[in-house]
């Protein structure tokens, strides 16, 4: 099912930074907005879908549904005119990420210490395997016209949430205490301190979309914008598991820093970039660093969550770091519009190597090595 929903996630994300431009007359600040008040809804949809998957001891519902908002949204986008009609499509797209923290912490929940970042990276592998199919198809089919990829891409996630409520058997736990949510005396101060982390981390970290524009500005023809999205998949979904597989033996922490050293050596390609191979180099980093970020952090944020309140702490972090992102993409974007466009990338390096200080304060359980 992730397969699938990634799959039609990403037959359109290597044409958004065009579509919404070119297609909606919206300029880079109006980008930068619309991206980054999809990343603030994705936190807070994943904020309350992991409090109430906690508290109801359910997960599978709110899994297939953001499936089947994800699709809902993609034909919204087809017959979106002008980009303010984009706003609340975008918004129940971001929505549908209310499966995000109750599907992590039904990962978390059936795996061991010795495991949890195998099948973390597990899960991005395939939602990364997912993306490159995607991006594949976006290139054969990239004639049709942007539209009808969007009402195309509709159709895998409404396969992936039927796969999740056919085959998918949630056993009924029952409540045996009364559930007390997540605040702020539960936190103990190594959460406290990786929230703050990553949250840091997410203020320079803007979205992919820019990245996408650096390249072009550097001289790249619009064709080779989906290439180079496949590009920085195919080295998510190679290096995934085996970065999560590394998390297992050597620690959560080291595999982090790690991740951000790559996101900050993207930077500074993109900074003394020129031409294709410059191009291909940096997003060939920009994927070891997805690849290391994404199932390492969630295992971390699991393992140091309060007992019986894994969704709940996942979905905060997912707040966190949404609610951070928001001002990330658009201020990068007004920088972009009004300044420099080389700033943000400045700003990001500097932000990422206080995010890396950071996460080394942060002290792991001992189960987690």
């Amino acid at each position: 099912a992730s397969f699938l929903n990634d799959l039609g996630s990403d037959i359109i994300y290597p044409i958004w930074p065009m579509f919404v431009p070119a297609t909606l007359g919206a300029n880079m600040a109006i980008l930068g907005f619309i991206d980054g008040l999809g990343e603030a809804i994705v936190s807070l949809s994943q904020a309350a879908s992991g409090y109430f998957s906690d508290r109801l001891h359910r997960r599978k519902v709110f899994i297939w549904l953001g499936y089947a908002f994800g699709s809902i949204s993609r034909v919204g986008y087809a017959l979106s005119t002008v980009w303010t009609h984009l706003i609340p499509f975008r918004v129940f797209d971001r929505m549908g990420k209310i499966r995000g923290a109750p599907r992590d912490a039904m990962v978390a929940d059936i795996s061991t210490d010795r495991n949890r970042g195998r099948n973390f990276g597990l899960l991005r592998s395939m939602d990364h395997l997912g993306a490159v199919c995607g991006i594949v198809i976006c290139l054969l089919f990239i004639d049709i016209g942007y539209q009808n990829l969007f009402l195309l891409a509709a159709i895998p996630s409404v396969i992936a949430a039927f796969l999740i409520v056919r085959f998918i058997k949630e056993p009924d736990t029952p409540k045996t205490r009364a559930f007390k949510g997540l605040s702020f005396t539960s936190i103990d101060r190594n959460l406290w301190m990786f929230f703050l982390a990553s949250a840091v981390f997410a203020l320079g970290a803007f979205s992919y979309s820019f990245l996408l524009l650096y390249a072009r500005d550097a001289g790249l023809p619009p064709s080779m914008m989906p290439v180079l999205y496949l590009i920085f998949t195919v080295v998510a979904a190679l290096f995934s598991l085996p970065f999560g597989r590394l998390s297992d033996l050597i620690g959560r922490k080291s595999v982090m820093l790690f991740s951000f050293a790559c996101w900050g050596i993207t930077c500074l390609g993109f900074l003394a970039m020129k031409g294709t191979l410059g191009a291909i180099i940096c997003f060939v980093f920009y994927g070891l660093h997805r690849a290391a970020m994404e199932p390492v952090q969630k295992t971390l944020a699991s393992e140091l969550s309060p007992e019986g309140l894994r969704a709940s702490t996942l979905g905060a972090y997912q707040m966190v770091i949404g609610l951070c992102a928001f001002p990330s993409s658009f201020v990068a974007g007004l920088i972009w519009y009004n300044l420099d466009k080389m700033t943000p990338l400045h700003l990001s390096l500097v932000l990422t190597i206080l995010s890396g200080v950071l996460l080394s304060l942060v002290k792991e359980k001992k189960s987690a090595t």
